[in-house]
């Protein structure tokens, strides 16, 4: 008789062990997923060849709709879409019992799915998610009501996307290259058309941005010797006539250029890599992996880099195609030694300001906001391309020597690298004192050894001297 009452009460106790609920805490999605959804959209950049500016905008409105989900129940996550230029208010869910985690998730990669050309692909990527949150105990009505929540947001974030002006840049009129001495000019070895010359015009998050940050004017076009344009060709021509192995490295680092041309025999071979966003939005990933950044402030973080650096391409592209200068290469080639030719190859839009230099520095700006301002990390993003990691002691390095990669490139002059920088800085600090919120706990300090450091910024004074 004991053994029979020892074996029900055995059976009673597994039954209901079986039937227990799991917590949320077991099946919800851990801060890993937040750089697995950015990852997931970047292939896909790979995949469809997205330009620079386009896929800032992709990154921007896709964690938005993820941060505004999570926003609806997290009293640690304010909401950011009222304090856009144009205020966005996320629907609420028509069902309750969702979760937060799941449906911000999903939110992201809905988003992406629906701006993306090929974004059908992140489908089975969500349904991946779902599943793998199903296999660890989520409930099926949980599972659904977050797919459906997911879905409204997703539906809503897209028509507010509509309608920053980018549906209508087909519209205008084809832009055609300024002839004349001084402008941009299409460059070897494709002489591709111009990229997005009208990213300037859409609006901004920011709403004190773009609109009125304006970049001091270039050194002014005069190719005779002695002139200070004529001093930035040499610089270029000299700097990529005796680069360093450490440069050449720096420079190839940094390229992150989504298409590249290379001739091979009588045939042209296109070579694909991230674009400088998905670049820094990979490294915000790596820092909050890094940290072990709880969820809700890792998709913040992710958040506003992505919203800051969405704000520096639409300031960087309305300066490029107002002050629509000629590249080094064109420059060089045409008033210096017809042969030369840069490191990098030369992308296809005007020169002034350095892209990568405004962007790198408003994304330091805010990572240096959470994870202070001497945060040491590797940056593996580049393995996947045959490059080497690099150990940076800040965010800050790591963007002075993405700017100065452009001068060893051969593909910026250095007062675009330097007004780059200018404007980024004012645009991190204003996305910082917009969006920013609490700190990352407990920074990490830099170590002494192992950083790799970039070379130094170069002065006017120092240009002056050639």
């Amino acid at each position: 008789m004991k053994r029979i009452a020892l074996f029900a009460l055995l059976l009673v106790l597994g039954l209901g062990q079986s039937c227990r609920r799991p917590a949320a805490s077991e099946y919800e999605p851990g801060a890993d997923r937040i750089g697995w959804a950015v990852d997931q959209m970047n292939e896909l950049m790979l995949h469809d060849v997205t330009n620079p500016p386009l896929a800032a905008r992709f990154f921007a409105y896709a964690t938005l709709a993820g941060y505004e989900v999570l926003a609806q129940t997290d009293p640690a996550a304010p909401a950011l879409g009222p304090r856009l230029h144009e205020p966005f208010v996320a629907p609420k869910p028509l069902a309750a019992g969702y979760s937060p985690r799941l449906a911000a998730v999903l939110a992201v990669l809905k988003t992406a799915g629906k701006l993306q050309p090929s974004g059908s692909q992140l489908v089975l990527v969500a349904q991946q998610l779902v599943a793998e949150c199903r296999a660890k105990g989520m409930p099926d009505d949980v599972a659904a009501a977050s797919e459906q929540y997911a879905q409204q947001v997703a539906l809503a974030v897209v028509k507010y996307a509509k309608q920053d002006g980018y549906y209508r840049i087909s519209d205008r009129p084809r832009y055609t290259p300024t002839t004349g001495p001084g402008y941009w000019y299409p460059t070897p070895p494709a002489f591709l058309p111009p990229v997005e010359p009208y990213f300037g015009t859409l609006r901004p998050f920011l709403p004190d941005s773009a609109a009125e940050l304006r970049a001091q004017p270039p050194v002014a076009f005069d190719p005779l010797p002695g002139s200070g344009f004529y001093q930035l060709m040499q610089q270029v021509r000299q700097t990529g006539d005796s680069l360093t192995a450490a440069q050449r490295q720096v420079a190839a680092f940094w390229d992150c250029n989504p298409f590249a041309v290379r001739d091979q025999g009588h045939l042209q071979v296109g070579l694909k890599k991230m674009s400088p966003g998905a670049h820094w939005m990979k490294i915000a990933g790596i820092a909050c992996r890094q940290s072990h950044v709880p969820f809700g402030q890792a998709l913040q973080v992710q958040t506003v880099v992505a919203l800051a650096v969405a704000d520096a391409f639409r300031c960087c592209w309305q300066e490029k195609y107002r002050s629509n200068r000629i590249r080094p290469e064109t420059a060089i080639r045409r008033y210096l030694n017809p042969q030369w030719a840069p490191l990098l190859q030369t992308p296809p839009f005007p020169e002034y300001v350095s892209g990568h230099s405004i962007i790198s520095t408003a994304a330091a700006e805010v990572l240096s906001h959470y994870f202070g301002p001497a945060y040491a990390y590797t940056d593996t993003t580049e393995h996947e391309f045959g490059l080497k990691p690099r150990r940076f002691p800040s965010f800050r390095h790591a963007a002075e020597e993405a700017a100065i990669s452009r001068l060893y490139g051969g593909i910026h002059f250095l007062d675009a690298i330097q007004q780059g920088q200018v404007l980024g800085q004012l645009l991190g600090a204003r996305a910082v004192r917009r969006w920013g919120g609490a700190p990352v706990a407990a920074p990490q300090p830099a170590p002494a050894s192992q950083v790799a450091r970039p070379q130094p910024r170069l002065s006017p004074m120092q240009v002056a001297a050639g």
